[in-house]
């Protein structure tokens, strides 16, 4: 009996929940102004269907390419500030930060390089000489008589008999006696004949290079020297000899070849488009194998006004210090070249540039999340910094990594804002403002526009 009494009783309360969920949410009307999900969906629509592999192709109504991918909606709020440069995007802070975007801020500053090449050290040729004579005679002694030798200037190398050396004394001797003779004559063109035959004889003498202690020799003892001197123009090293002792030299004979060593030239070889970095004076630096462990500091004196046709380089001549001998020719050398371009210029880091195809452009954050693209000018790049010529100014924030996916993005939203704006122009003002409103009904789009597209089923329409 109870068991009967406790089924009704649950009976009864079942029914009674029934009744009353059905007057609290079936049977009640909607109140004004209340909405459903569904209905909420349904008011966002969206002005148009871009196609997903191409941005430029668009749709008012659902479509599907020729690959069967269907087109993906655009929203108003999807084409962002109205005010902002078409590209312009806005990422919120927490895709920022998983992207790993980071900005740097464009500094103004001058731009420096390093340029860094193979070298060969030489003699400086201002500081090179080779001797002829200016006789034709038999080498007599030889004072050096080794390549390598160090002679100092002045120094006698060789002496050479010449008859013709002998012939011309001999001449000089009669000239100083004529003139003594001649002195007291009291005819005074005698006299200044007497003079001028002296001078002639003694400048044949110096023209012959016989040297001037030798003269001045001849005319206090009056005694004819067999041989006459070679000296050395300078203080140097004998680097070739080419006379030997008893031999005869003619006017076309060259008896040595003396180099100073106390300054060298080193030659570099630098590539052309390194040389707008480079000018005469700027300071050089140079390691050598044969001296581990030291520096040898120099500048640059001079760049020679040609390329090398296969190796498209440019020679450069270095000048350096080598009063200690250190540095010999045609050792190798490692040439650093540093130099500074004066003019102050807008510097932003290397990898916030973006180049596709002949645009080059960087991101400025216009806001926290807010990038623009920004089309520049770009100048030389060195050292990882490249120069702004036009595009920003100093100051401004920059992005330099993760821009390639901010710059896909900004590519899209670029043209569909011109899209856009060619679509407004070749419509009615009623219909214009139909498209800008959010809940604006689906146009439709002309068979001969749509190409590939293929109409998706009535399914697919929201």
């Amino acid at each position: 009996m109870s068991n009967q009494i406790n089924l009704m009783a649950m009976s009864v309360a079942l029914v009674v929940g029934l009744g009353g969920g059905y007057l609290l949410f079936g049977g009640a009307e909607p109140q004004p102004g209340s909405s459903t999900p569904n209905q909420t969906v349904a008011e966002r629509k969206p002005l148009f269907y871009r196609n997903a592999m191409n941005p430029t192709v668009t749709s008012p109504i659902p479509a599907r390419d020729n690959m069967g991918m269907d087109y993906i909606p655009i929203y108003a709020d999807d084409l962002g500030d109205n005010d902002a440069p078409a590209g312009t995007v806005k990422i919120d802070a927490a895709t920022v930060q998983n992207i790993g975007v980071r900005t740097a801020i464009a500094e103004e500053g001058p731009l420096s390089r390093t340029v860094r090449a193979v070298g060969r050290v030489d003699f400086d040729e201002t500081q090179l000489a080779k001797i002829y004579p200016k006789i034709d005679g038999w080498v007599e002694t030889l004072a050096v008589d080794k390549t390598g030798a160090q002679v100092k200037k002045g120094d006698v190398l060789l002496s050479i008999y010449s008859p013709q050396l002998v012939a011309s004394q001999e001449e000089y001797l009669l000239a100083l006696k004529n003139r003594r003779t001649l002195a007291q004559s009291p005819l005074e063109d005698i006299r200044r004949g007497a003079e001028s035959l002296v001078k002639s004889a003694r400048l044949r003498l110096e023209l012959l290079d016989m040297p001037e202690h030798q003269i001045e020799a001849l005319e206090q003892s009056g005694e004819i020297y067999r041989a006459t001197h070679i000296h050395s123009p300078f203080n140097g090293v004998v680097i070739k000899m080419g006379v030997q002792a008893g031999q005869y030299v003619t006017r076309k004979s060259q008896l040595y070849q003396v180099a100073d060593l106390s300054r060298v030239w080193v030659y570099a070889e630098v590539f052309e488009f390194e040389l707008p970095w480079i000018n005469e004076n700027d300071p050089a630096q140079i390691t050598v194998e044969g001296v581990p462990g030291r520096e040898f500091h120099g500048h640059i004196s001079y760049i020679y006004p040609y390329l090398d046709r296969k190796a498209r380089t440019a020679r450069v001549r270095l000048e350096f210090d080598n009063r200690d001998g250190a540095l010999l020719p045609e050792m190798f050398a490692n040439v650093i070249l540093k130099s500074a371009r004066s003019e102050p210029a807008v510097l932003v880091p290397a990898q916030a540039v973006v180049r596709s195809g002949t645009r080059k452009h960087v991101f400025v954050v216009r806001e926290p999340g807010k990038f623009e693209p920004r089309e520049v000018v770009v100048g030389v790049t060195s050292e990882g910094r490249s120069q702004i010529l036009e595009g920003i100014k100093a100051g401004e924030e920059v992005v330099i990594s993760a821009q390639f996916l901010i710059d896909s993005e900004s590519s899209l939203r670029e043209a569909t804002a011109k899209m856009m704006a060619g679509a407004k122009k070749n419509v009615p003002e009623a219909t214009r403002a139909e498209m800008e409103m959010p809940g604006a009904p689906d146009q439709t789009i002309d068979k001969g526009e749509m190409g590939g597209m293929e109409m998706a089923p009535e399914s697919r329409q929201p």
